[in-house]
């Protein structure tokens, strides 16, 4: 029997000839792996002006992974390892539709950097010496544009003009704490924009100070004082303390005048003759935010700040204000009561930060308020909060964060929308 030769046709030839396809690649965000509890966005007020413009900042503490390896303060996590939070990380920043994203505890840039490039996100990081990781400003490319850029390393700023070099810097931590400041400039308008600060502060306020001091000085060396300044991260004190109270531009209470003095102390870090406490364990990732340990009664010698001198270091022509502490106060007013931090630490109604969320930061052993998203008005402008993220209730955080399927973090992000508005 004779055989037929097989001719394959010309759609079977190119089938043959053409490269293998390959696999689709797969999503830089797993939904399903970065589940998290969705939260709703709450209308405070409407602008009055339809010309004005507006802008969405959200602020975030995303969690060092590295900074704890035990269980010591996370015993009801299931999610410190980073593989097990990076996309609830990833889903949390991306949802909140920011124009501009100021984050903390950022490490793993390998793996953040694609994700913010794919939702067209320029950005700016920033690190203290020798430390893993650092704090990120992100922006959309197709709003803002970067007009500079500054780094502010605390443990090197002078707090005051002269004196011994002890005396000028006045430090009682070397923290190795930095401010990551950018201007960014509007697309398209170049007179218009935002001088935008993050960072993540030591618990004593003389580092607020100096952010704030350096954001102000920054804007008016680049001849930008018609731009408002955001500050936004964390800023290691709740509003009962002296930090907030200083940044707000209150009276310090006697209460908070005993916890300046007590914390008037010298570390190990700044004077290597101070003996260490038992049982302590000192390393470049160690957290000096829990106790003080390993320090010293100050001295006139060392140039701590005194509560007038701080004062001082405070004092700017248009006082901060806290975008969250006035919106929930906005939406009491027209709502009925909110959650609020004020009645947990006694501030009472009328005094700054008692309408701050109840809660930014929920542990096992730590709750607390620690971030802010803050704002300076130029002299022409006055922001008013138009949209806040809802905080989390009390309910979804226990018992304690991070947690699978609720947050990736130890903290909550915070984000609102707000407008700038001429003044009459």
């Amino acid at each position: 029997m004779s055989s037929a030769t097989f001719s394959p046709t010309s759609e079977q030839l190119a089938l043959r000839d053409a490269p293998a396809s390959a696999a689709p690649p797969l999503p830089l965000v797993n939904l399903e792996k970065g589940q998290i509890v969705p939260r709703s966005w709450l209308t405070v007020q409407d602008g009055h002006q339809t010309t004005s413009w507006s802008v969405r900042i959200m602020t975030w503490n995303v969690l060092i992974p590295r900074k704890y390896q035990g269980r010591e303060l996370f015993p009801h996590s299931d999610c410190l390892k980073s593989a097990q939070r990076e996309h609830m990380l990833f889903n949390e920043i991306l949802s909140s539709d920011g124009d501009i994203l100021c984050l903390q505890e950022v490490d793993r840039l390998e793996k953040l950097i694609p994700v913010l490039e794919e939702a067209k996100y320029g950005h700016v990081y920033a690190a203290g010496p020798r430390k893993k990781h650092g704090s990120l400003i992100a922006f959309r490319k197709d709003s803002y544009k970067i007009h500079g850029n500054i780094v502010v390393c605390y443990d090197d700023i002078d707090i005051r003009p002269d004196g011994s070099e002890s005396s000028r810097k006045g430090l009682s931590f070397r923290t190795k704490n930095v401010g990551n400041i950018v201007a960014l400039e509007k697309v398209g308008d170049p007179s218009e924009g935002y001088i935008v600060a993050t960072t993540h502060l030591f618990w004593h306020p003389s580092q607020a100070g100096i952010l704030l001091r350096e954001v102000v000085k920054y804007r008016e060396g680049l001849g930008l004082s018609s731009w408002p300044c955001i500050l936004a991260g964390d800023f290691n004190f709740h509003p009962g303390e002296p930090g907030y109270a200083l940044l707000a531009g209150d009276a310090l209470t006697l209460a908070q005048e005993q916890l300046l003095a007590k914390s008037r102390v010298v570390h190990v870090s700044v004077d290597p003759s101070v003996p260490l406490t038992a049982s302590s364990n000192e390393d470049d990732e160690s957290d000096p935010d829990r106790v003080i340990t390993n320090a010293r009664e100050a001295l006139p010698a060392d140039g701590l700040l005194s509560s007038p001198e701080l004062v001082e270091l405070f004092a700017v022509p248009t006082r901060p204000r806290s975008l969250y502490d006035e919106g929930q106060r906005l939406l009491e007013m027209t709502s009925g009561p909110i959650l609020r931090c004020g009645e947990r630490l006694g501030l009472p109604a009328h005094r700054r930060g008692a309408y701050e969320p109840e809660w930014t930061s929920y542990t096992h052993y730590w709750k607390s308020v620690l971030d802010y998203i803050w704002v300076i008005d130029p002299s022409d402008q006055r922001a008013v909060v138009t949209r806040l993220l809802q905080p989390h209730i009390t309910d979804n955080l226990e018992p304690g964060l991070p947690r699978k399927g609720v947050c990736g973090s130890d903290h909550v992000s915070l984000a609102t929308e707000v407008r700038w508005e001429g003044g009459d």
